[in-house]
């Protein structure tokens, strides 16, 4: 009874302190952003400008998402990282832990690439963003001013001059700081996770080689190795069901929000490109394949996990299973049945997540972008 009156406490406890730091980084993000909606809805003059301040207010969004998730989940986080090392303590042999490492260092390796391209692509932006200034006429006074990445509705705080606007560019681009950082730690947390689980199974896929070559003629330990082998690739989609269950929330507001982004950032590049604002070409041209990038790691996890987890079935069936005695042989069916089963990586349990729906992503944002054009020309 004091066992049980103490974990509801702990996770009452937790949930407050999840609620608190949610809040804490909703007001940082809403500081700047509030003031930034209401310039939208009642001070920009024109659909140029509305458009023109789209980009960073749904950027900021998505990346509230992603915090909210990545906080909301983990303890699950927690679980699969925990879940990660101990498949590392049960390898023994070093030609498996060199599977695995080839796999780790492969997963690093996207880590920072993906590190790279969407926080160097927010930072540029708003490096390029801050750079420019603009000259204000008041009177017989004039005025020198750095423009912000999303500008404020003047009625509130007028940012134009002496420090304020040094002030509100400095909150602005911390604020760009924070959400890139949450963009990429959820991109690559989906990508470590699915790389490990393609380490796994290219292990268990050395299991299935070994059980025909080795043990055809030894029943007894033939079974015991195929018992380890069921074991392990339940283990293995246990892992990945996991991995969806918690990034499919995600997955779904990179998916929609950047092929918004897109879209928007290749209108952009249309505008800038017709006034020769060599800046601003290559500043969106950055953010978009950053962008690009994003979604394309989204699609290509749920590609590979898609495929190794039917290739088990196929690399069940390509052995000498008639090497191995019938009661053997006939267990694998077991396995085969099971491989037909795919776990799938999707989008909010909407959309599978593949290169196929990269391609789609790709085509509905010019689709977008035609659109804008149509619209606003």
């Amino acid at each position: 009874m004091t066992r049980d009156i103490q974990t509801s406490d702990n996770r009452n406890s937790q949930r407050a302190n999840t609620s608190i730091e949610y809040t804490s980084l909703s007001n940082i993000i809403a500081v700047p952003t509030i003031p930034c909606l209401l310039y939208v809805l009642f001070e920009a003059e024109n659909i140029q400008q509305k458009l023109n301040t789209m980009m960073p207010l749904i950027n900021r969004f998505m990346s509230s998402m992603h915090y909210w998730v990545l906080l909301k989940r983990r303890d699950d986080i927690h679980k699969l990282i925990r879940h990660m090392e101990i498949d590392w303590n049960l390898v023994q042999r070093i030609d498996e832990r060199e599977v695995m490492l080839q796999h780790a260092k492969f997963g690093r390796f996207i880590t920072i690439i993906c590190g790279i391209m969407l926080q160097g692509g927010c930072l540029l932006f708003a490096l390029r963003q801050s750079m420019k200034t603009a000259i204000i006429t008041i009177g017989n006074e004039t005025f020198i001013t750095h423009l912000t990445t999303c500008p404020i509705y003047s009625k509130i705080i007028d940012t134009r001059f002496t420090p304020l606007n040094e002030i509100a560019l400095v909150l602005q681009n911390l604020v760009i700081l924070v959400i890139s950082f949450c963009t990429a730690g959820g991109c690559s947390l989906a990508a470590v996770f699915a790389i490990h689980a393609c380490g796994q199974l290219n292990v268990l896929y050395a299991w299935l080689h070994e059980l025909v070559e080795n043990n055809a003629k030894e029943s007894d330990k033939a079974e015991q190795k195929l018992a380890a082998i069921v074991k392990h690739h339940l283990r293995i989609l246990s892992f990945i069901s996991q991995v969806e269950s918690i990034m499919h929330k995600a997955a779904l507001v990179e998916l929609t929000g950047c092929t918004v982004i897109m879209s928007l950032l290749g209108y952009y590049t249309i505008m800038a490109w017709e006034t020769l604002d060599t800046a601003k070409v290559t500043s969106s041209l950055i953010v978009y394949l950053s962008m690009g990038f994003n979604i394309f790691i989204f699609c290509y996890i749920g590609e590979i996990i898609t495929e190794q987890c039917r290739l088990v079935g196929e690399m069940v069936y390509m052995t000498d299973w008639y090497n191995l005695h019938h009661k053997t042989a006939r267990s694998l069916i077991l396995i085969i049945a099971r491989s037909n089963d795919v776990i799938k990586i999707t989008a909010g349990k909407l959309f599978r997540l593949s290169i196929a729906t990269f391609g789609n992503v790709i085509k509905t944002s010019v689709v977008y972008l035609n659109f804008l054009r149509t619209m606003t020309t």
